[in-house]
Order: C-alpha cells, then structure tokens, then sequence
C-alpha cells in the first residue's frame, strides 16, 4: 500500500529527470535498462474488446490502455522517450516521430484538418521548415513576418505561428513571452532543437508545441534519426491520429537510442557550451574573423563569418567534421549558404541573416585546444581586421 510521503509529486531537477524519466517502472519489473521491444504486431484472443479499444482510439487519439495492437498505434519502447522528454520538457505528453520533419508535417497537417492552413513564421528557420512552409506542398499558406508584426499578420484561419530560438543557422534569438502574447488564441510552436530543454523550456514562457529534430542533442552521438514534439495532451491526441493515419512513427531502436541520449543530455550540452563560449571568446579576437554569432542562453552552437573563403575553412578542417546535422559528441561545421539552407531562396536567405560568409559549427566534446588549433589552421593567412569582431548576442527578430 502506497504511503501518504510517496504520493506526494516531488519536484526534480533536469538531471535527474534525464536519467530517471520514463524508467519509473523498471524496479518493480525487475530490469535495470529499459527494454527494447521490436514487434509489430500483438496477440489478443478478444476481437469484440480489440475492436472497441480501436475505436476509443479513432475517436480521441488517447494512448491505449492495456496491451499494445500495432507498431504504428503504439510501442511501449518509444513511449518511454515520449514520457522522458514530456517531463524535461514540462508538458503533458509528447508525441514522436521518424524525423523532424515528419513531427512538423504532423503538426501542420493537425491544424489543416481544422480548415487552419495558414502559418506566421519568422526567418531564419531550419532550411528545410523554411520550404516546407514556402512550398506549400502541404497545402499550407505562409506569411513571413519579424517578431513585431506577428499580431498583424495574423487572420481568422491561421492556424500556428513558428519560431526558431536560437535559429538556425544565425542563432538568432526572440522573446518568447513577447511572442506569445502576441500570438493571442493561435498556437506557439517553437523549435527548441538548438537549446534543448538544458538551456530553454518554450512551455514555461507559454509555447503550446515544443518540436525537436532529436536527431540532433537528444541522440547526441550522430547515430539516430527521429524528431518530437512536446504537448498539451488534447494536441497530442490529434497528433497520434495523424501518425497512425500517415505512418511517420518512430522505430523502437530509435527509441530506445534517445531515450539513452536523454540520460546525458545535460552532462553533453552543458560541457559543450563551455567549450563553445571559450571559443566565441578566441574566434571575436581573431582578426580573420569578421562577426560571431552567439545566443545569449549559451550552448553549443556558434557561427562565424569569415574574410577569407569559408569554402576553405571547410576543406582545411582536420579533426572537425566537415558535414551537415549539429549536437553529437564529435563537432561538425558547414556552410549553410550551400548545404542546410541552400533550398531557401537566396534573396531569402541572405534577409534572414544567412551570408554566404557564414559558417555554422556544432562544438562536440573534444579538448577546446584541439578545436582551436584545427579552426586556426583551417583558417590560413587570409584577409584580417584590425580590431576585434562584433558577437551578435542580442535578443532580436533579425540576426
């Protein structure tokens, strides 16, 4: 029998949650690591019961009870991240996908199916949200806007309002409560990718969505595909119905992979953000340095322009990775003007702070003197400055 102390909710901090979230039960079932389950399908010798469980799921998207059915109703294993990333997060559920961008497809095609096409957004976003807007391929309609304008731009079918903070790739930063309150009755979705629950959680300063490509910090070690987005639970259902009905579920070893990502999550993010701010410091010093790009929450992201051709930096790397994606232990660096944002129309890229002189660089775990020495290399002899470069850390609608 469960005594009063035990029923109280005790609050935790984020670490703690990292590591225990979602693995609440594994005592009482006598496992140390969470299982991993692969199947696809379930028995049942109750079809009359199966059916009516069906059904109740039909109707409001709510998470079985009982037995799973199908992979693509449920799976115990990523329902384990889901919950884990709910309560760092600090939402009441999660809803997980193959990629981000099939989270940001769902969530899109949720207020659609409400007759609310229309989305406000603001530049800079990842590349690819960006065209997905744009693109109207899921027959969305988009107006760009800065953060002042948002409430102007709204309109009776507008269905979500999107941000990136910090974005991707300039690291540009909005006020999220301003944002929100500016949004009215519409949802805020914010993408968190970059500063992870670690440095922002969206839902304290009144985000309703909070998408993730989890590909990137939540996995943190380069060898996992999946997104998420953090929710109210009656969104949530409406995004469950969507993920039975279009099939962008998430596999159970990925699952499983995220769900271990998040127990280091805060250890990773957190001594990569040491790294990156030392060499912020190094890189605004440097006079072949033309801007820094840093958010003013910290992490583990910078961006840089350069004097010199940034095609060359990328070429003169030798530890650091030169490759797309961000938030695994080993650092990547690229040039977005030609790889994460080259779908983004150029007149549109460079507005939003994306130059063809920038480069973005994810900071992994290693030694800040290997990655300096690597980045002077990389570097060369080529143009300087005089006096030291600006950091561009402001909270701003515009990089």
């Amino acid at each position: 029998m469960e005594n009063a102390a035990s029923a109280v909710p005790v609050s935790r901090a984020l670490a703690t949650d990292a590591v225990h979230a979602g693995r609440e039960d594994l005592a009482e079932l006598g496992l140390h690591a969470p299982p991993l389950d692969f199947s696809t399908t379930y028995p049942s010798y109750d079809a009359a019961e199966e059916a009516a469980r069906i059904d109740a799921f039909a109707q409001t998207g709510a998470r079985l009870e009982g037995p799973p059915v199908y992979a693509r109703l449920d799976n115990p294993t990523t329902a384990r991240f889901e919950t884990a990333l709910a309560t760092l997060e600090g939402t009441e559920a999660a809803v997980a996908f193959a990629s981000g961008m099939a989270a940001l497809t769902a969530v899109l095609l949720a207020r659609a199916s409400a007759g609310l096409r229309h989305v406000v957004a603001v530049r800079p976003l990842y590349g690819c949200s960006d065209h997905l807007l744009n693109a109207g391929l899921l027959g969305t309609e988009v107006t760009w806007t800065d953060p002042a304008g948002i409430a102007d731009a709204l309109r009776p079918d507008t269905g979500l309002v999107m941000v990136e903070t910090p974005a991707n790739p300039t690291l540009a930063e909005v006020d999220l409560r301003a944002v929100r309150h500016a949004c009215g009755s519409v949802p805020l979705l914010v993408d968190n990718t970059f500063a992870t629950p670690v440095l922002q959680r969206p839902a304290e300063h009144g985000a309703r969505l909070v998408l993730h490509s989890a590909t990137k910090y939540l996995g943190g070690h380069g060898d996992v595909m999946g997104g998420v987005v953090a929710c109210d639970e009656e969104f949530a259902r409406t995004l469950r119905q969507v993920r039975f009905a279009t099939g962008g579920v998430l596999h159970p070893l990925a699952g499983y992979l995220l769900l271990r990502g998040l127990s280091t999550l805060p250890v990773r993010v957190r001594a990569a953000s040491t790294t990156a701010a030392d060499l912020v410091r190094r890189l605004a010093a440097d006079p072949r340095i033309a801007r820094v790009h840093y958010p003013s929450i910290g992490g583990a992201m910078i961006a840089f322009e350069t004097y010199g051709d940034p095609h060359a930096v990328i070429a003169g790397v030798r530890l650091i990775t030169p490759a797309v994606s961000l938030g695994s232990v080993d650092s990547l660096i690229q040039h977005p003007a030609s790889i994460s944002h080259r779908i983004v129309a150029e007149g549109d890229r460079r507005s939003a702070g994306v130059s063809d002189r920038l480069l973005r660089m994810s900071v992994g775990l290693e030694d800040v003197e290997d990655l300096w020495r690597d980045l002077t290399q990389a570097l060369g002899g080529g143009p300087r400055r005089a006096a030291a470069a600006p950091v561009s850390a402001a909270l701003t609608g515009a990089p």
